[in-house]
């Protein structure tokens, strides 16, 4: 077992596996975010996950595969299988595997017969199936569910055994789990690269913005995520040759050659970024909404605080309800149609009107498959802006599925919004966080 004293470069020689279970994951009813979570969590502290090995719920497949991914791995990571019904082998599988028996926790019983208490409900008897750890093993308790998750040291290697819902598994992993595998020195302590956050520019030509500046350090690491709308870049020096604060300055650069491309640094949202400046401007917002359905309030709610901020959003699919509840003119939408700048505008300004704010977002458009004419074909979006500066509207076209318009659409209109919020800001000359 390694020491905390472990160094970097023994760190990046450990082999960490995903081990991810169940039939819904194969049957594709259930996209494999833990994937992508557990990959990103653990590539802030410097470790890159070697393999991901996604099998079904029978268990002379669970057996096979962690046969063969024990053999190989320093940290294996499994998901799913804990639960209390017949398709819940993993404990019972890897447990025979490794040659340990299960024993029965009375504190698993106890956590789990309180839990059922909060919602007046008694477990049936095959919860119990869950109160079971191995004999070398140690649990980790389950704030959000009944199945606790199981730690166990054997033969020089690590194995962690998480519940499959993301609300269980992410929890026990940032708050146990890291902890844990940091103390032990197979993860770094602190993130291992620094993020930038970007929008409005592409990859290729974000490398190329760069270069220039990445020449100056030769031998870092770089490298680009392209998100919808964004494109992080992640700066690193794997062998310890530059220092973080070395890092932190050329990334200070690069922000400084981007302008309003940046966004931030770090893993903050654009919408997490707006809200922030936003609150910092003690300024509200009010969204208007058709094609997109409420899928850009809903950004807005899903950060926390937002009270502080957001004062509301209205649905207007209807040119009825468009007069109706944000006050835009029948005259107008006779004359330029529903889908148009003039109407974005009105929209904009009228939800920011209706609910009081200081900025209102507002989408109209065609999101397909049907709908567009003459010069707004299927695709075309309008987003309206009304700021305490001034009040505009813009046209894009994006082809390609109806969710995929949407999606784009609404991000699309929160980078606007945040290029003018920090506008505002630069204008008043506040201070802020991003």
């Amino acid at each position: 077992m390694a020491t905390p004293e472990t160094s970097k470069s023994r760190r990046a020689a450990l082999r960490y596996e995903l081990l991810t279970l169940g039939d819904e994951l194969l049957l594709g009813l259930t996209a494999n975010g833990h994937l992508t979570w557990i990959g990103a969590e653990l590539g802030r502290r410097g470790v890159q996950l070697a393999r991901n090995v996604t099998i079904s719920d029978e268990a002379p497949a669970i057996a096979a595969q962690f046969r063969e991914s024990w053999a190989q791995a320093d940290v294996l990571i499994t998901t799913g299988g804990l639960g209390p019904t017949c398709d819940d082998r993993t404990r019972e599988v890897l447990a025979a595997a490794l040659g340990q028996p299960l024993v029965f926790d009375p504190a698993i019983e106890r956590a789990i017969n309180d839990r059922f208490a909060k919602f007046g409900r008694v477990p049936t008897a095959n919860n119990l199936k869950q109160a079971y750890k191995f004999e070398r093993g140690e649990v980790l308790p389950n704030a959000n569910g009944t199945a606790p998750g199981l730690w166990v040291e054997q033969d020089g290697k690590v194995l962690i055994m998480l519940p499959g819902p993301p609300n269980e598994m992410r929890p026990m992993f940032t708050e146990q789990v890291v902890p844990r595998l940091t103390q032990m020195g197979l993860l770094a302590e602190s993130e291992a690269y620094i993020q930038i956050r970007t929008a409005g520019v592409g990859e290729s030509a974000l490398e190329t913005k760069f270069q220039p500046l990445f020449d100056r350090l030769p031998g870092i690491s770089i490298a680009f995520c392209a998100h919808l709308g964004q494109v992080d870049c992640r700066i690193s020096s794997p062998d310890g040759q530059y220092a973080m604060d070395i890092l932190r300055s050329l990334a200070d650069d690069c922000a400084a050659l981007l302008g309003d491309d940046f966004v931030g640094f770090g893993h903050d949202s654009m919408v997490k970024v707006v809200a922030d400046g936003l609150r910092a401007q003690n300024r509200t917002l009010a969204v208007a909404e058709s094609c997109t359905g409420g899928l850009l309030a809903n950004s807005f709610t899903d950060v926390c605080g937002a009270s502080k901020f957001f004062q509301g959003g209205i649905v207007s699919y209807s040119n009825d309800s468009k007069m109706l509840l944000l006050d835009c003119p029948e005259c107008l939408l006779s004359q330029h149609g529903a889908v148009s700048e003039e109407c974005a505008v009105a929209m904009a300004t009228g939800v920011a009107e209706q609910l009081g704010a200081d900025y209102g977002v507002a989408i109209t458009g065609f999101a397909g498959p049907t709908g567009g004419v003459g010069e707004n074909p299927v695709g075309t979006i309008y987003i309206g802006l009304h700021t305490p500066g001034g009040c505009w509207a813009k046209k894009l076209n994006y082809p390609g599925p109806r969710c995929a318009v949407k999606e784009r659409a609404v991000t699309a209109a929160i980078d606007w919004l945040r290029r003018e919020v920090f506008k505002e800001a630069r204008k008043a000359a506040l201070p802020l966080a991003n």
